[in-house]
């Protein structure tokens, strides 16, 4: 569990020393005071908070560059301000629904805790906690706003603004908790299935993954894109935009998945940190390079793009687990998170499900399949992982196709076709990032 992993154990040095056979062979010297564990503890959930909140930028430069020219202000403003908007929704209900505090022996299907969430006071400290409990707060915080980036990208360039924000509101103000709480809160999955997933293959990637997916279904393709029974292709407006955003998100991936080690205060913590880096890295690297050589068999030519959704699809494999596997195994998780962009873009168009970045390969397929290969290397089982796949799928999916349907028959979620024809820049907020340019 993300926030209840952090163990009481790390605030004694004594109890550090008892609780590891590992450790006990650790000079005293090298393990530091409860006041000093608090410290590092709190300093790793700052450092990673703010390289996931700097993966807001990633998403907002992906799919700027992903976009067509026409609508790429309209993306940046909807990044932007989803972001925002899961800040005040994390703190008003977000928070308090997520980490409820179950009783034990409760299902734990549903539960609200203190709200809203309460920080500590100027110059406080509960050090009981191990760490600031604002910082666990924002820790957790910027992991919401990233599920909602994720559904940003796929109903690309055919949503009006007001009505992708309040998909926003109700996804990073209730159906993301609620799977949080599952696992992350000590919640059904957690205590009736032995779910695992370390930092959100499924509990953040599937979960926007699958709420884009209903989207894209309820909402449909853009216009033209699928045409007198052809797939008509959309080029994006910026490759180095789109690139220079995977490298970003693949840079706060360390945040995301290191600091989800949620402990820092001792030398074992830290050399977990650096082993999380080193498969994280490595299973996007993996990612990249099959992604590329499989474009290369099937259409003689290599795909930037499928080689950035490569790198992220291996990124999203590694999450659930990418502290337990060796470098080698977190090389194939991440190889075979690779392929599945590649199967799976191409299937989707003959299905005629239009996902303008790719992210339902990438984060709810890659997800899956991240997921459900924990038991390969860490403690889970294959029956409790798939439970988890499941119970996710089915509550967001009926959750998202509620608030999709509801916007769809009354305020409307798409423009008129001159609108989206004319660019969503133009139509939406008036103002076009490429004005010198023609409109593509």
């Amino acid at each position: 569990m993300k926030r209840t992993l952090l163990s009481f154990a790390a605030l004694t040095a004594g109890s550090l020393t008892l609780a590891s056979p590992a450790l006990a062979a650790v000079p005293d010297a090298e393990v530091v005071s409860p006041g000093a564990a608090y410290i590092f503890n709190t300093l790793l959930f700052l450092i990673g908070g703010f390289l996931v909140m700097w993966m807001a930028a990633g998403f907002a430069m992906l799919e700027a560059g992903l976009v067509r020219s026409k609508n790429t202000s309209t993306q940046c403003i909807k990044n932007i301000g989803l972001y925002s908007i899961a800040g005040l929704m994390f703190w008003i209900i977000g928070y308090s629904i997520a980490y409820p505090g179950f009783a034990e022996g409760s299902l734990g299907l549903f539960g609200i805790g203190d709200f809203p969430y309460a920080m500590q006071g100027v110059g406080e400290a509960d050090t009981e906690t191990g760490y600031s409990v604002a910082s666990d707060w924002f820790f957790q915080m910027v992991f919401c706003a990233t599920t909602a980036s994720i559904v940003s990208g796929t109903v690309a360039e055919r949503v009006k603004i007001v009505p992708f924000f309040i998909f926003v509101v109700v996804l990073t103000g209730f159906i993301y908790p609620v799977v949080v709480s599952w696992e992350w809160g000590a919640g059904y999955l957690d205590s009736v299935h032995g779910f695992s997933d370390f930092a959100g293959s499924t509990l953040v990637h599937s979960t926007g993954g699958w709420a884009a997916l209903v989207g894209a279904l309820i909402i449909g393709p853009r216009l033209g894109r699928y045409a007198d029974g052809k797939v008509n292709v959309f080029p994006g407006s910026n490759i180095p935009l789109a690139t220079l955003g995977t490298f970003i998100l693949w840079l706060g991936w360390f945040g995301f998945n290191g600091a989800s080690q949620l402990a820092m205060g001792t030398v074992g913590d830290v050399s977990d940190v650096s082993k999380i880096f080193v498969n994280t890295n490595m299973a996007a690297a993996a990612g990249v390079v099959v992604a590329i050589v499989a474009t290369l068999i099937r259409y003689k030519k290599a795909d930037i793009t499928m080689a950035l959704n490569g790198a992220l699809a291996g990124l999203v494999a590694i999450t659930a687990e990418p502290l337990a596997p060796t470098v080698g195994q977190a090389i194939i998780i991440g190889g075979i998170g690779g392929i599945l962009p590649v199967i799976f873009v191409p299937l989707l168009d003959k299905l005629k499900i239009d996902d303008v970045v790719g992210a339902i390969p990438v984060h709810l397929v890659a997800g899956i399949w991240g997921t459900m290969i924990v038991p390969w290397t860490g403690d889970a089982t294959f029956v409790g992982q798939f439970i988890g796949v499941v119970l996710t799928a089915v509550f967001v999916s009926i959750a998202s196709a509620i608030v999709w349907l509801a916007l769809k028959y009354t305020i409307g979620v798409r423009p008129s076709e001159e609108d989206e024809m004319n660019g969503l820049d133009k139509a939406e907020i008036g103002v076009e990032a490429y004005p010198e340019f023609a409109r593509g």
